[in-house]
């Protein structure tokens, strides 16, 4: 597997050494004396390989309350941290490091420089205004942490404790239970293979948007996320996180519905162009015995739950009409691919109502019947994004039978689709927790907005409407980009608002970099503005159309149409230059580094995409020679983003690699790098999924996206010079092919890392300025 890189620079008066983290750490003692009370021992283990043997300066006492808070009291050289969880002592202990600016965390790496004598410091009680602090996405199971082994899962379940997160989704490791359920139901292992998706795509199965999609899965997959699984839970748990754990929604195996014709099972609608599903009625018998059953599997498997997620329609359209008709052929709101006449708003309210309210209730009793106590967690997306079907009535209907102390709804869209809770009285009194998906597709865009997170947060929790607000969570549907808005988002979440953004900014550089100056703080200041302004980036869905930029989409010529990027590019280019400017110094940190290369190749790829507009129009005009210069430009561009962001921590190398490690046998190497590639260029099915999860990666700028929209230019460029009109379809359908072989290839050589990255980024920005 490949695993970051950091620096620990460990501080002792004034001297310091930069010492390189190991590249695959073994297990860590704690040189914490041995901890009084139970649940401190996992707070110190964690503080441990997170700052390493300074760790020992940090006495801990967990004081249990209904409330998340700590307390922080440093004199001595010595820190007493108080908490109500384990998770709240991590927390604890890494805000003050934080605001000492002695610690920085973050998936690009960390900088630590705890001296040996901590100063002296009070943190009064600090309490969360959120009961829990929730975190990841179905979705992030894919696009993220497909191909991750226990090392990089310790270290991402450290980064939630630091981060103060107790509600983390805890999905890995399920299918090992689903194919124990499916063999008591009569498939056999033939069968259940075909039914699982791919380890890339096995979110979208296990929601029931596809089945079976470059299956088989292998055995070997399963049993290494069964052991995995089993010791992520063991510390969650540990930590005292109260993990998320998946249930029985109602989707069964095409070859289950074969069997039982029985049964009340719908085919369900074709999302984005991939072959329908199956999902049995909670009102047949079959339901909750399927839905039980797989609770004592998973209990007998993993241990007894609290919450447990049913999302039985993700991006999928109930169904109303007795025979299911208005589900198989109804169009979701914010898909594009199933434009069927059928409207399932045909169906008069008041069975469309009666319906749902029963569909509501048996999931909720489906859990509740099983696990006694439990709660059923629900992801809200669906309600925002298919507003057309999810009328305040209809939900009003679909959570009228369900406690309202039993059902926590996620929402998850308020940077997308804000106001959902608003219009639904609070989602009618249940517990809910308020978020943000922010990445999408595991793309990565530099994007975000730090004020509207924190004057938006500080406004739901002042509403007197806000119902029963659980807490605050983040979701993104992929990891490892833009660090900064999860670490403002976290802290605001345990009540940072208070200082304003800027000053904010300022600690988190001086953690971040060691050090900052004014003049580093005013090319922040822009780059906030630039980038860091912006709720949601459009372009990665525009005209239906995704991919994170231009360049990163299947080509088209209707490019020129586009208006351009939210942000300001202008004032994010005047950050990046005094950014540059104020690099001495700077030059030789890491995460500077990390950040400038970040900056920089964001910057570049947009001005590659107005190149991209400029050639096509030139050449749709027959100015061959505006085409060629601007096509030039475009590919100079693509080239040298390409090498310099051979050295951050992701690449289409290291995806592949890591893809390739998870097999056992050649053709299980093979078949996992066929679903990686898949995944970050062409997805699958007929919709508009192409470059969804599109990355900013060295070896897709210079392998992928350059060589498409180079066969389109060139196209263009042959029909000018003829004279004759320029046959996109032909073009496409080329390409189309070309992808499909891409895919299919086994090729990929390792990305270097640039020799002098702030020469590089300082070449690539002048480029981009022309």
């Amino acid at each position: 597997m490949r695993v970051f890189m950091r620096s620990i620079v460990i501080a002792a008066g004034m001297a310091s050494a930069i010492v390189p983290a190991l590249a695959a750490p073994g297990p860590v003692r704690s040189s914490i004396p041995a901890p009084e009370q139970p649940g401190t021992a996992a707070a110190a283990a964690a503080i441990t390989r997170l700052i390493g043997p300074r760790a020992a300066l940090f006495d801990l006492r967990l004081i249990a309350r209904p409330e998340s808070w700590y307390a922080v009291h440093a004199t001595g050289g010595r820190a007493r941290i108080e908490g109500s969880s384990p998770v709240a002592l991590v927390r604890g202990a890494y805000a003050y490091l934080n605001r000492a600016g002695l610690a920085s965390v973050s998936w690009e790496g960390d900088r630590v420089a705890v001296p040996t004598r901590l100063p002296d410091t009070v943190i009064g009680r600090t309490a969360s205004p959120f009961r829990h602090r929730a975190y990841l996405n179905t979705c992030t199971y894919g696009y993220t942490t497909p191909f991750w082994t226990w090392a990089r899962w310790e270290r991402e379940i450290d980064w939630m404790a630091a981060n103060g997160v107790d509600m983390p989704l805890a999905l890995e490791g399920q299918e090992y239970v689903w194919r124990a359920l499916w063999r008591e139901a009569g498939l056999d292992d033939a069968a259940i293979a075909g039914h699982f998706s791919g380890p890339a795509f096995l979110p979208w199965e296990r929601m029931g948007n596809i089945e079976g999609y470059r299956a088989p899965l292998a055995a070997g997959w399963i049993e290494k996320k069964h052991r995995l699984q089993l010791r992520i839970l063991a510390r969650m748990k540990a930590l005292g996180m109260k993990p998320v754990l998946p249930a029985f929604a109602g989707y069964v195996p095409k070859a289950f519905a074969d069997r039982h014709p029985e049964a009340r099972i719908y085919r369900m609608r074709q999302w984005e162009g991939f072959p329908p599903t199956y999902w049995l009625d909670p009102a047949d018998p079959l339901f909750a015995r399927l839905a039980a059953r797989f609770i004592a599997l998973y209990t007998r498997t993993y241990g007894v739950g609290g919450y447990y997620l049913a999302d039985a329609f993700n991006e999928m359209v109930p169904p109303i009409a007795e025979d299911g008709s208005d589900a198989r052929d109804a169009s979701y709101g914010d898909a594009t691919a199933n434009t069927a006449a059928v409207k399932v708003a045909a169906i008069p309210p008041v069975v469309r109502d009666r319906r749902l309210a029963a569909y509501g209730e048996r999931l909720y009793r489906s859990i509740a019947d099983a696990a006694p106590g439990a709660t059923w967690v629900m992801q809200g997306w669906l309600f925002g994004a298919d507003k057309t079907f999810w009328s305040p009535p209809a939900i009003a209907a679909f959570l009228s039978k369900v406690p309202d102390d039993r059902m926590l709804l996620l929402d998850i869209g308020n940077d997308r689709y804000p106001g959902v809770w608003r219009d639904t009285r609070a989602f009618e009194g249940k517990n809910w927790v308020y978020g943000y998906v922010h990445n999408y597709g595991g793309s990565n865009p530099v994007y975000g907005d730090l004020d509207f997170y924190r004057s938006d947060m500080a406004a739901v929790q002042a509403n007197a409407g806000k119902g029963r607000l659980a807490g605050f969570g983040m979701f993104p549907e992929g990891l490892h980009s833009n660090a900064v808005v999860y670490a403002y988002a976290y802290d605001l979440a345990w009540g940072a608002g208070a200082e304003s953004t800027g000053a904010w900014i300022a600690r988190y550089l001086r953690a971040r970099y060691g050090r900052t100056t004014p003049a580093l703080l005013t090319a922040w200041a822009d780059i906030v503005a630039g980038a860091y302004s912006t709720k949601y980036w459009t372009p990665r869905w525009w005209e239906q159309e995704a991919g994170a930029y231009l360049l990163f989409k299947r080509p088209t010529a209707r490019i020129t149409t586009f208006a351009g990027p939210p942000g300001d590019p202008a004032r994010l280019a005047r950050g990046i230059d005094r950014l540059l400017a104020a690099s001495d110094g700077f030059d030789r940190e890491p995460l500077f580094r990390r950040d400038l290369t970040d900056l920089v190749r964001h910057l570049a790829t947009m001005k590659a995409d107005r190149q991209l507009q400029a050639a096509v129009t030139a050449y749709a005009a027959g100015d061959v020679m505006a085409g060629d210069q601007a096509t030039a430009a475009m590919t100079a561009l693509a080239m040298a983003t390409d090498r310099l962001v051979g050295g951050q921590q992701e690449s289409l190398a290291s995806w592949i690699g890591d893809a390739r490690a998870y097999g056992d046998t050649p053709a299980e190497r093979d078949a996992y790098e066929g679903n990686a590639r898949a995944q970050v260029t062409i997805w699958g099915g007929q919709g508009h999924l192409s470059d969804y999860a599109s990355k900013a990666w060295a070896g897709l700028y210079a392998g992928y996206y350059l060589p498409r929209w180079t066969m389109f230019l060139r196209a263009m460029r042959t029909a000018a010079l003829a004279g004759q009109p320029f046959d996109e379809a032909a073009t496409v359908a080329q390409i189309r092919r070309w992808e499909t072989a891409w895919v299919a290839r086994r090729d990929v050589s390792a990305a270097p890392a640039p020799i002098d990255p702030v020469a590089q980024a300082r070449q690539l920005a002048a480029m981009a300025a022309q």
